[in-house]
């Protein structure tokens, strides 16, 4: 019985996935696109979770400001997430307003709805700062986007249609992988 609901584990999350590559390859295809953009026009790329997704955040501006699978030059990256932890209660919107500037991205990962008005702040700072924002979501099947008031038509919204959390953790890490490897393709070109 065990085994069975294991082997359920990773059929759910392999279904998923396969969904979630035909529905956002083209939205992450644009968040790339303005990833590169920001950066050879001399932007930053601030990166924002709350809770858990912070560490998502931290990982995903260490592959930026460090390496993904190729060699190449360290882009302008970070995570707030990192600095709000060591500033004991700095929240994200007064981050925002210290390092946000126009033109700068903000990649913001929120896998749980429940979250969705603690980002309303920082989204505001994010916009009157004219920066662009790539939000990572999740909503269930079937459900209203939630998330359409906060977000501006310019931003993009990459929103992974399913109800429980550990499943759109795991595409979403898969998100940020593929966000990486198509930045990289751009600027670098294809390493095989």
């Amino acid at each position: 019985m065990i085994e069975q609901r294991i082997q359920q584990q990773f059929f759910e999350s392999a279904d998923l996935l396969y969904q979630a590559a035909e529905q956002l390859a083209r939205p992450l295809a644009m968040a790339a696109q303005m990833v590169v953009d920001a950066i050879t026009g001399g932007n930053r790329i601030l990166c924002a979770g709350q809770g858990l997704a912070s560490m998502e955040a931290d990982y995903l501006a260490a592959r930026l400001a460090g390496r993904f699978e190729q060699e190449r030059p360290g882009l302008a990256a970070w995570s707030l997430a990192a600095q709000a932890r060591d500033a004991a209660g700095l929240d994200l919107a007064r981050l925002l307003q210290a390092h946000g500037h126009p033109g700068d991205v903000l990649v913001m990962i929120e896998p749980l709805r429940e979250q969705r008005d603690a980002w309303q702040p920082a989204l505001a700072v994010a916009h009157a700062q004219e920066m662009s924002i790539i939000a990572l979501t999740a909503q269930p099947p079937g459900s209203a986007d939630e998330w359409r008031g906060l977000l501006q038509d310019t931003d993009i919204q990459i929103r992974v249609s399913h109800g429980r959390e550990p499943r759109v953790v795991e595409v979403q890490r898969v998100l940020l992988h593929a966000l990486a490897d198509a930045v990289d393709l751009q600027l670098l070109g294809s390493d095989e």
